[in-house]
């Protein structure tokens, strides 16, 4: 199993722009971390101070590698926290689903 992490930041008014900057710069580098198997952030054009981002990591220790790293330092806790009203994660992992139809009914 995965960890998944499901993050929600909302950027102070007027902040939107460098909020949204730093979490794609932080996305780039993230994908490039041995351990990340996923880094997508995405907007709700309806809520346009609000960036949430799905990523997801090959076990815990990838995780925790990742909060360590000097891009995540940089572009999420210099850059866009103090530019953040609020900011949630929420973590989980990934149900193991066969990859082909003939797995799927020993999987189970």
């Amino acid at each position: 199993m995965s960890v998944v992490c499901h993050a929600v930041w909302t950027a102070k008014a007027g902040s939107e722009n460098l909020v949204r900057d730093a979490v794609r710069q932080l996305a780039i580098a993230s994908r490039a971390e041995p351990g990340n198997l996923v880094y997508q952030p995405y907007i709700d054009p309806d809520e346009p101070s609000v960036v949430r981002i799905f990523e997801v990591y090959t076990d815990a220790a990838a995780f925790a590698e990742h909060g360590r790293s000097d891009h995540f330092v940089q572009h999420a806790l210099r850059t866009a926290a103090p530019e953040l009203e609020y900011r949630e994660r929420d973590f989980y992992e990934t149900l193991d689903v066969p990859q082909h139809q003939d797995e799927a009914s020993t999987a189970w």
